[in-house]
């Protein structure tokens, strides 16, 4: 059954569970401290929200955001189904994001695609379903099964920051690869999602050290 990291307690208790599987995490969370849960909201909204970040300044893809909530109430994928392409572009979108929510939206009004239902999913199979919709990469897919759905067992394999840290937390030679980060997460099923928090916080822990990010971030 797929745990979904719905509360801090939840997420502490993952933590713990990590720590007796593999040792090698415990001078992690020692350095780290129990890393917060981050979640962000489900569904059409949740994906579309990450849709509009990407490749964009925080700054500029909160206003885009802002600007498409405004402008749709509700916000929902018939709203943006209907939406004609050159409002949604007058919003911010590029033609790329336009041609991505509509798909979504209308495989969403069709019922071929069910974004809930991914929560209890194998994480590698939900993963490969959010990957074949066009425009949607392997941080997108990551981002929302892990902080949308809460997938206990999601695995951002991709991430820079995520496989920085592997590296210096288990001692690497080099930053893993997404493919080589696979097999190095494999003793962290199924709470491989957690595994994913205690990492990014041990990544901000070594930028701190290294002067990039100050304590008061």
């Amino acid at each position: 059954m797929t745990l979904h990291l719905d509360s801090q307690d939840l997420l502490e208790d993952a933590i713990r569970d990590l720590v007796k599987q593999d040792k090698r995490l415990a001078p992690i969370l020692a350095a780290t401290g129990m890393p917060a849960l981050r979640r962000r909201e489900p569904g059409f909204a949740g994906i579309a929200h990450i849709v509009c970040g990407q490749q964009l300044s925080t700054a500029s893809a909160a206003a885009i955001w802002g600007r498409l909530q405004a402008a749709f109430d509700p916000f929902d994928h018939d709203a943006i189904r209907r939406a004609r392409a050159d409002r949604l572009g007058r919003l911010g979108l590029s033609a790329a994001k336009i041609k991505t929510l509509k798909h979504i939206a209308r495989e969403l009004a069709a019922e071929t695609l069910n974004l809930d239902v991914l929560a209890n999913e194998d994480a590698d199979a939900a993963h490969a379903t959010l990957t074949a919709l066009p425009g949607i990469g392997p941080w997108t897919a990551d981002v929302y099964l892990l902080f949308c759905l809460g997938h206990g067992d999601a695995w951002p394999a991709g991430d820079l920051a995520v496989q920085e840290a592997v590296k210096v937390g288990l001692g690497l030679a080099t930053r893993p690869t997404a493919k080589q980060m696979m097999p190095l997460a494999e003793t962290w099923r199924p709470l491989r999602g957690a595994a994913a928090h205690l990492w990014w916080s041990y990544y901000r822990v070594l930028k701190k050290r290294e002067g990039v990010i100050t304590p008061a971030n």
